[in-house]
């Protein structure tokens, strides 16, 4: 499945470079100057996982396939985007279409790239949080907007009893009352499903999870910097998450072979490369998880979301064993590894036959057994 992640931002904020850098190609142009990228530029990456090598090791798998995750690189914003400034009406119908925010924000002094915002007294600025501030505030009133027309009339048409619109009118008007108050619109708690259907339908820009991508200099990719630590800060105080990546060295790792990758992020105090930490907090902000498919064949990754059943999981695969679905054979990931495989796993007596009622938990080994 993988999920959208749209990377947004002020202009040279880096977010072209980290394009570049996670999907390890040239799509997007990186250059100092603001709308070099015009047309969202979509890059699919294969999300790296240990536990798929591991288990196509047992295997013997002959093909290794890993989940993918789509990244966006989308136009730079500008303040007034909202009123269709800069690239604003493309750039907010972009957003649309991601299931998470990537917000890079610059957290490096740099005099050779400059703010397309100047200090009070002129100089290059470098404010993380109002650059957040700034695109926020676009997003923000673009709901505004459509919220301030839709609520008026879901109201009219509750007090005549349309059940939809009371539906509507509730979980809109709660969006909407948080926007007014200056606060996102993900901080809306749906009453029941049907709140939470309409919520998640009205594709408000604010209800976006976001993951706060601090572009730190070098020297600063190991531990962070004063920048990136109010990032930190105004992250946790939202329920947000945030990660520190320096473009720079992400930009050089994709240029060496595999094998020296480990040792050239050793010396500079890293144990992954900024993908990996990437993926891992989008993860958690979209509640996602993996689950395997393992045979000599090959050995695969698939991503579904907390909470799924063995169905929905089968689904990912192929509808048709959704909709013939009669068991799941599983096995967790521990088990199948400590045991040196399936069928030691199956004679230890740790194969699990799950129905259709069962949550798939992350790590699963399933073989879905279906008609077709």
């Amino acid at each position: 499945m993988g999920f959208l992640c749209g990377i947004v931002g002020l202009p040279n904020v880096g977010k072209s470079t980290l394009f570049n850098a996670l999907t390890e190609t040239q799509a997007a142009q990186a250059a100092n100057y603001p709308f070099c990228t015009i047309e969202p530029n979509v890059g699919q990456v294969g999300v790296p996982d240990p536990r798929l090598d591991k288990l196509a090791a047992i295997a013997k798998s002959a093909k290794v396939i890993p989940t993918q995750l789509a990244f966006v690189d989308i136009a730079g914003l500008v303040r007034g985007a909202s009123q269709g400034e800069g690239l604003g009406n493309q750039f907010l119908g972009n957003i649309r279409e991601v299931d998470a925010i990537v917000h890079v924000l610059r957290c490096f002094e740099d005099d050779d790239v400059q703010h397309t915002e100047k200090t009070d007294s002129g100089e290059n600025r470098v404010d993380p949080i109002a650059d957040a501030e700034t695109v926020e505030t676009e997003l923000m009133l673009a709901d505004l907007e459509s919220l301030e027309k839709r609520v008026p009339a879901a109201q009219k048409k509750a007090a005549q009893g349309d059940k939809e619109a009371k539906i509507t009118a509730s979980v809109l008007g709660q969006a909407l009352e948080l926007l007014r108050a200056g606060q996102p619109a993900r901080l809306v708690e749906p009453r029941g499903d049907e709140e939470a259907r309409v919520f998640a339908q009205a594709q408000l820009l604010t209800a976006k999870p976001v993951l706060y991508v601090c572009n730190v200099d070098e020297g600063a990719a190991a531990q962070g910097n004063a920048h990136s630590a109010r990032v930190f800060g105004k992250a946790r105080t939202e329920g947000a998450e945030a990660v520190v990546v320096s473009a720079a060295i992400e930009s050089e790792i994709v240029t060496m072979p595999p094998e020296d990758r480990g040792e050239f992020l050793a010396e500079l105090g890293l144990e992954e490369a900024g993908l990996a930490r990437i993926i891992r907090a989008g993860y958690e902000l979209l509640h996602l998880i993996t689950f395997f498919t393992v045979g000599p064949k090959e050995a695969r990754a698939w991503t579904v979301h907390k909470g799924a059943r063995a169905p929905e999981a089968a689904g990912e695969i192929h509808s048709d064993m959704q909709r013939g679905f009669i068991r799941a054979e599983t096995i967790a990931y521990a088990d199948y590894v400590a045991l040196g495989g399936e069928n030691p796993a199956k004679e230890a007596g740790k194969m699990r036959q799950e129905g259709k009622d069962y949550v798939v938990k992350d790590g699963d080994v399933l073989h879905f057994r279906f008609n077709v």
